[in-house]
């Protein structure tokens, strides 16, 4: 999800105007919650790294460190308030304490994969960082696969637009990644959803039984 009136053609006219600057902010800021297109900002980077207008290394670089610095951050809003505020949010909807307690605890089991696999899913990507912070993930370890996930994604975004870039258009690029994006979080999802709807059936029918 990501601010309509931000269109290709904008991010890469600051892109051209901002360089390395763009770049990092533009990451930074999406992985700070505010809805910009990271994985096009990105992806903007490694098509003009492979036009030669900026170096591959340097993009790569700022991507992975506003991605780093950004899912930092996230990390300690989710650590120090964040559980307050998921609770009123658990309110809100209804929910149970001991279900978020329940879901709390599922995270906690997965933080490391979350944090470091969630860089390359749109909402996974800003969420992630702050729900590891919630299920008090200690911060070494959160650290690292922050860092190991922000580079692996970064290298990979920036060097699939730097080689494609040359035999596909930029915009052709941007679409196909996008698709690409719906479709995987789609999936992740139902990994999610599908065994938690099982489960619960099967309370409900042990519930039954008894």
């Amino acid at each position: 999800m990501s601010l309509d009136f931000i269109s290709l053609e904008n991010i890469q006219e600051i892109a051209h105007q901002y360089g390395y600057w763009a770049i990092f902010v533009g990451i930074l800021l999406e992985n700070l919650g505010i809805p910009l297109p990271g994985e096009t900002v990105t992806l903007v980077g490694g098509f003009l790294a492979g036009n030669d207008e900026l170096n591959y290394w340097l993009v790569v670089g700022d991507a992975a460190t506003g991605a780093a610095i950004g899912g930092t951050c996230g990390y300690w809003i989710g650590r120090i308030g964040g559980w307050s505020l998921l609770m009123r949010l658990a309110s809100l909807l209804r929910i149970s304490e001991v279900k978020v307690l329940d879901i709390k605890e599922k995270f906690s089991d997965n933080a490391a994969k979350a944090v470091f696999f969630g860089r390359f899913f749109a909402l996974l990507r800003i969420f992630a960082a702050p729900l590891a912070g919630i299920a008090g993930m200690p911060f070494a370890k959160f650290l690292l696969y922050n860092l190991l996930g922000a580079g692996a994604w970064a290298s990979a975004m920036v060097s699939l637009a730097f080689f494609a870039g040359k035999v596909v258009s930029l915009e052709q690029l941007v679409q196909w990644v996008g698709q690409f994006a719906i479709l995987a979080l789609l999936i992740l999802v139902a990994l999610i959803a599908v065994p938690l709807w099982l489960e619960s059936r099967q309370v409900e029918e042990i519930t039954t039984e008894e």
